[in-house]
């Protein structure tokens, strides 16, 4: 029998609220303008057994760079949910754009877990085009590549059973290598499933994000995270939609910007 574990998504900074829908479709869609912005997450997977953290995301010097407000550092938010950065021992990089891979350093004891592709495609020909690098900051892909060197990247190729209960599936799409994440929980077998979708809308509407390597490949995402899913939209966690702390219950009162995946959705949306 699987580990049943505990996912939180950990809102650690947001864009502005007027940000238009427009932004967050491929042109050419009958949508309807108005305000849809971003939020920004990393995420845990805890057991009694280990805790895993799925991204890092940003500082105040990317945020003031891209726009962007910084509302927690993300190793404050996880020190408040009783996690030290600085001890963690594994930590998966859905990809390396830079508000999923900009902390890096912060998780010194850390093994990262990455996709052969999204190695190959962040340091190879795509990052010629402005419009593929834009997304990713070099100082991050330097230091992911340091990190290869020390012998702290341990790299997946397609899907993996990463342990008992937590695996990896490459879905690509966003970017050449990206992979979503699948849990056991005890509700069922949960997908972080990053940016393969940005918000529920892009997969309910099949209506991709605009920064997209691969629009084939980000359309069979949608159907392979739902699959991974148990075709649940309750068990599909998008990877920047604002509905998931208004979704799902957050840690405490106190602590809003902390939501408790593993638990079901006190809205629908």
């Amino acid at each position: 029998m699987l580990p049943h574990h505990e996912v939180y998504a950990l809102r650690y900074a947001v864009t502005e609220p007027d940000r238009p829908r427009r932004e967050n479709f491929l042109p050419g869609l009958d949508l309807h303008d108005g305000p849809m912005p971003l939020d920004y997450f990393i995420w845990v997977i805890r057991s009694p057994e280990r805790t895993v953290v799925v991204d890092t995301g940003f500082d105040a010097e990317a945020a003031a760079a891209r726009k962007r407000r910084l509302l927690h550092r993300p190793i404050d938010l996880l020190a408040r949910l009783g996690v030290d950065a600085a001890s963690v021992r594994d930590v998966i990089l859905t990809h390396l754009h830079y508000d999923h891979a900009g902390g890096l350093h912060d998780f010194p004891a850390a093994t990262f877990h990455l996709q052969d592709e999204e190695m190959r495609y962040a340091t190879g020909r795509p990052m010629c085009h402005a419009c593929l690098r834009a997304p990713f900051d070099a100082r991050d892909v330097m230091e992911a590549v340091g990190l290869v060197h020390t012998g702290r990247v341990k790299f997946h190729d397609g899907d993996r059973e990463l342990f008992p209960g937590i695996s990896l599936h490459r879905v690509g799409g966003h970017t050449g290598g990206l992979q979503a994440v699948r849990v056991a929980t005890a509700r069922g077998p949960l997908v972080l499933a990053s940016d393969a979708f940005h918000f529920a809308e892009n997969r309910t509407r099949r209506a991709p994000f605009p920064l997209v390597f691969h629009v084939g490949d980000m359309l069979e995402g949608f159907l392979r995270c739902e699959e991974l899913a148990d075709g649940r939209d309750d068990l599909l966690i998008p990877g920047h939609d604002p509905a998931v702390t208004r979704r799902w219950p957050s840690l405490s009162q106190d602590e809003p910007d902390i939501v408790c995946l593993h638990e079901a959705p006190t809205v629908d949306e």
